[in-house]
């Protein structure tokens, strides 16, 4: 691990763009934002382990025995318990009110929920952390957070049937091009693309609040097809908004 003998230097860097900040009650003309789509898999972890960490062992069995692990994790979460890796911890948790207490559990009214947690080790490696700011980023619109009002997670799920939130800039559907609208975008499968058609409760330049529609259990991304430009002129041909964050459905 990077953290040496409590020295205090830069071991490692997270490069970020800034972006206009359209966040409701957050002060600041701009927010840092890392590249989501940036995301590694345990495989890519174990390779890296591999041949950065000198681990010596066989490295499909490192895969296959990492997985286990958290295929193991997330059988116990799903017993109540919590889990420490030593680094976080994952915690469930119950949404919702009950009226009373012979009121019977309602898994759409009392959502199940999991939390995480940075612990000490984690957060100490943070200090050793130096953030390079790559100038400002592309501003012809971009989705900054997807809230998934079920569950009030941030950039981490979808519930179908519930509804969701998206912030950004210059995100509006607008035009009558028939492809503008809110897209779900199969992570794995990118050609499985599932619109919005229900009524979209917020529809403006930094916030859209609709329907996630019914969704196979994966994970998925946000497109935004639009012909909005930022003023009362639509664009000729629509453009496409893809958030970063992968989303999932349980």
């Amino acid at each position: 691990m990077a953290l040496i003998n409590n020295v205090t230097e830069v071991l490692h860097r997270i490069r970020a763009k800034l972006y206009p900040n359209y966040l409701h009650g957050v002060d600041g003309a701009f927010i840092a934002r890392t590249d989501d789509e940036a995301s590694l898999t345990i495989g890519q972890v174990c390779a890296a382990l591999k041949n950065r960490g000198g681990f010596t062992g066989n490295y499909q069995d490192l895969v296959e025995h990492v997985q286990q692990f958290f295929d193991e994790a997330a059988y116990q979460l799903c017993d109540g318990f919590s889990v420490n890796t030593g680094y976080f911890s994952l915690h469930p948790r119950i949404g919702g009110t009950w009226q009373n207490e012979l009121e019977h559990y309602d898994p759409v009214k009392h959502p199940i929920r999991f939390s995480f947690r940075a612990l000490k080790p984690l957060r100490d490696l943070a200090s050793h952390i130096e953030v390079l700011i790559e100038g400002v980023a592309e501003t012809t619109g971009f989705i900054a957070e997807i809230t998934d009002v079920t569950t009030e997670a941030v950039n981490e799920t979808l519930t179908p049937g519930g509804m969701f939130a998206l912030a950004g800039h210059k995100i509006k559907i607008a035009g009558d091009n028939a492809d503008c609208g809110v897209y779900f975008v199969n992570a794995a499968n990118p050609a499985q693309r599932v619109k919005v058609t229900g009524h979209l409760a917020d529809n403006t330049a930094g916030r859209i609040v609709g329907i996630v529609p019914a969704l196979d259990a994966g994970t998925w991304q946000v497109e935004a097809v639009t012909q909005y430009s930022g003023s009362s002129v639509v664009l000729k041909e629509p453009r496409t908004i893809r958030a970063g964050a992968v989303l999932t459905v349980a």
